[in-house]
């Protein structure tokens, strides 16, 4: 690993501990020369499943629009930013479980939506009613009469 500082290439290793819900290592390093100090994330390089969406077409699986539609349906809402990770990281992890090398986009929703509902109820009605396409006010009702029975 080179050091950010002064782009010398020996470095050592201080410290090493898991991270992000154990899928990342986190490693503390030391430059040898200037000894300036820096951390590094090391991440398994895993191949995800690509998206057949609705039309028929496919998709890479893009970890950023995901946690962009799920920022979305949670904007303005009382939910930390590190719950969000690990709802992503266990979406991204139900998916590289399979052996499939596709994924439907309605399956994904499902995972989205079940993440959802248990991080914020409004979030996942929100989410709910694009992902569905509502077209009036008694769709939203049979979702929140579901999710009042469900509690």
């Amino acid at each position: 690993m080179r050091c950010p500082f002064c782009a010398e290439h020996d470095t050592r290793v201080l410290d090493s501990r898991l991270a992000h819900d154990g899928d990342q290592v986190r490693r503390r390093r030391e430059c040898t020369v200037c000894k300036a100090r820096f951390t590094t994330y090391e991440v398994a390089e895993l191949r995800m499943p690509d998206v057949v969406k609705h039309n028929g077409t496919r998709q890479p699986f893009d970890d950023q629009k995901l946690r962009s539609g799920i920022m979305k349906a949670l904007e303005k809402r009382p939910v930390n930013r590190n719950a969000v990770e690990q709802a992503v990281s266990r979406i991204k992890r139900s998916l590289t479980g399979k052996t499939d090398s596709e994924v439907s986009s309605q399956l994904l929703g499902e995972k989205v939506m079940n993440e959802l509902r248990n991080l914020d109820h409004v979030a996942y009605v929100r989410f709910a009613s694009v992902y569905r396409s509502f077209e009036d006010v008694s769709e939203f009702n049979d979702v929140i009469a579901n999710l009042n029975d469900a509690n």
